[in-house]
């Protein structure tokens, strides 16, 4: 799967990688506008090919007590809108094969867990909607295992399936990203790095995931050093208000000066 192919996608060129970045979840509508707002005006100044993402709902929480969302339709409706304002394709992630058809008829792509990417029923639910399917990589899996998971998505006669990297468990309360992998993947699907979620800390005994926002530039210039298609941020006016994920968010003042110098590195070493 080519990003070229992705609908209303702009700035395609061989050189950059592309972009999954907004909240991690739709709060309400001003701030998913807002947000997609700055982040369409400086992936336009920088030529980076951009989708939005915002999840509708969060399944997999730590606590029944935390966010999960203001209404399936309600969330759905404003990332349609999101994209309709600014022209830009968005991504949003399922978790029951209920949820496939559903936000297919909202977004351009689908995401599948890490926690869910070897439920065959789902991604094979979402295979058949023809849309993009990004496969988030398990964090109890090998690069190498993704390519049973695309092969899921291919043999649903689909041929849109990208890998999204986001970790590998180390023990109970970090997690590790092997860059070993990106050539690996890259092999069997453009393959995209999660930065952000890449840098949680799980498994809290408070039930809230921590995070290391202060290593996202650490990682993401790895990341493009090591030739990844993509790549994934979260972020958010006020990390701290955040109604899910805040431990781990990129503070969006700090996106432009991050992305320009990934641009810069990309650039270097696109040329050598």
């Amino acid at each position: 799967m080519s990003i070229a192919r992705v609908p209303k996608i702009k700035h395609v060129n061989n050189e950059n990688f592309f972009l999954l970045c907004g909240p991690c979840a739709i709060e309400n509508e001003d701030m998913a506008l807002k947000i997609a707002e700055r982040v369409v005006g400086i992936t336009d100044k920088l030529k980076i090919p951009y989708v939005f993402k915002g999840s509708f709902k969060k399944a997999n929480r730590s606590r029944i007590d935390s966010f999960s969302g203001i209404g399936d339709e309600k969330a759905l409706k404003i990332l349609r809108k999101v994209s309709e304002t600014f022209d830009i394709p968005t991504v949003t992630d399922i978790h029951e094969v209920s949820d496939a058809q559903k936000a297919a008829e909202y977004v351009d792509i689908l995401q599948i867990p890490a926690f869910l990417v070897r439920q065959t029923d789902l991604v094979v639910a979402a295979a058949k909607t023809k849309k993009i399917v990004n496969l988030k990589k398990g964090q109890f899996m090998s690069p190498g295992a993704m390519k049973y998971a695309v092969q899921k998505v291919w043999d649903s006669e689909n041929n849109n399936a990208w890998i999204t990297d986001r970790g590998t468990m180390f023990g109970y309360q970090d997690l590790i990203v092997d860059f070993r992998g990106i050539p690996e993947m890259k092999k069997i699907a453009p393959t995209i790095l999660d930065v952000t979620h890449s840098l949680q800390k799980p498994n809290q005994t408070n039930g809230v995931t921590g995070g290391r926002p202060e290593m996202i530039e650490t990682l993401a210039r790895a990341g493009v050093v090591n030739g990844v298609d993509g790549l994934f941020i979260e972020t958010h006016f006020d990390p701290s208000i955040a109604k899910s994920d805040g431990a781990n968010m990129l503070d969006l003042k700090h996106l432009e000066k991050l992305l320009t110098n990934l641009v810069s590195i990309r650039k270097t070493i696109h040329n050598l």
